[in-house]
Parts: C-alpha cells; structure tokens; sequence
C-alpha cells in the first residue's frame, strides 16, 4: 500500500476468511476500491469494476494492485465472506474520522432497499439499510442492514448511537418521524446533542 495507509488503519482488523493460497488481491485495496466507488454511485459489483478501470491511474497511486484490478466477481465473494459487523465499525470509524461535521451540518436518514439482492428460487429476502448521509461532505457516515423493511424503526436509533452528531440536524422522513417520536424525544431530553427534523 501506498498513500492509502490512512484508510487501512481502520479497517485492518476486518478478518480475511480467504485460502491464503488463491489469494492474489490484498484485502485492504479491494475495500479501498469498494468504497471509493461507492462514494461515487456505483451501486453494484459489475460498477464498482467499471469504476476501477476508468480510474485506475488515479487508484494507482494509492495502492499497489500487483495482479492488476480485481473482476466484479472477486469483490461479491469477498464481501460475502467478510464480517458485516466488522467492516460496519471499521467504516464508520473512518468516516467519522474524515468527515467534518460542524455546528447544524445536516445529516439526513433514510432506509433504501438493495437492488438485485433478492432470489426469490431460493428464498433470499431483499436487504433493507438505513444509512446516514451528511450533506457537508457528500458522503455516508454510517449504516446499518435490517433483515425487514418494518426493523428500519429499531435500527436508526441503533445507527444515530453509533455516530457523534453532536450540534448536528438529522432529517427523516414524516413516517419514521412519527413511529419513532418517543424513541427520538427520550434521546434529545438525556444527550442533548442533536436536533431532529421530519421532511
């Protein structure tokens, strides 16, 4: 690794589950890769690919890439053996770390359902996650996976613990306003540290 020794600080203690001896790309860049392109909309393995080869001069100069830029296929079976836990604490950390969150940055709150992650032929549920989205930086400060859509109600109280959003203003939309009012009013009467706003 190159310059991007910053962001495999946070996320080094995500365990690698690979065979060490099919293992030609190192852990730390194909997550560095993902989230990169994440942050740049892609939305799916075969767009993180096509986002690493029209970047991969810029990417160069953070990593090594010693066997070149892994395939589409390579990030889903490592994302599917790696600790969602794990890799959670570990982003949300680094996005906390980088993120520079001042006095009423807006921070808005929404559940989004994964396309594509569903096959009904063999009964896999869609995946529900709530994310943090701070408006300053344009960037996801943390998230949380729910097995069902109606489990967002528990999460983002969940989520919100995780962050420091201190002096910050959280949106969310009127329905899960009004489902979590009294979660919500029992956080601002014990920490005081943020405001929460229904759009």
């Amino acid at each position: 690794m190159k310059k991007s020794d910053c962001f495999v600080e946070y996320f080094d203690s995500i365990t690698d589950y690979r065979q060490e001896w099919k293992v030609h790309h190192l852990l730390e860049e194909i997550l560095f890769i993902a989230v990169a392109a994440t942050i740049a909309n892609a939305n799916s393995w075969p767009h993180v690919e096509e986002f690493s080869r029209a970047n991969e001069e810029w990417l160069r100069q953070y990593l090594e890439l010693p066997y070149g830029l892994p395939v589409h296929d390579t990030y889903e079976r490592v994302f599917d053996r790696i600790d969602p836990i794990q890799f959670s604490k570990s982003f949300i950390t680094w996005s906390d770390e980088i993120a520079q969150r001042s006095e009423g940055a807006i921070v808005a709150i929404d559940g989004k359902t994964s396309r594509r992650s569903f096959d009904n032929s063999i009964g896999k549920s869609p995946i529900h996650i709530v994310n943090a989205w701070i408006s300053t930086n344009k960037i996801i400060l943390g998230q949380l996976k729910t097995s069902e859509k109606s489990n967002e109600i528990t999460a983002i109280p969940m989520l919100l613990d995780m962050l420091f959003l201190k002096g910050c203003i959280i949106t969310i939309d009127a329905m899960l306003s009004k489902a979590l009012d009294n979660m919500a009013y029992t956080k601002l009467s014990v920490m005081q540290s943020w405001t929460l706003k229904s759009v």
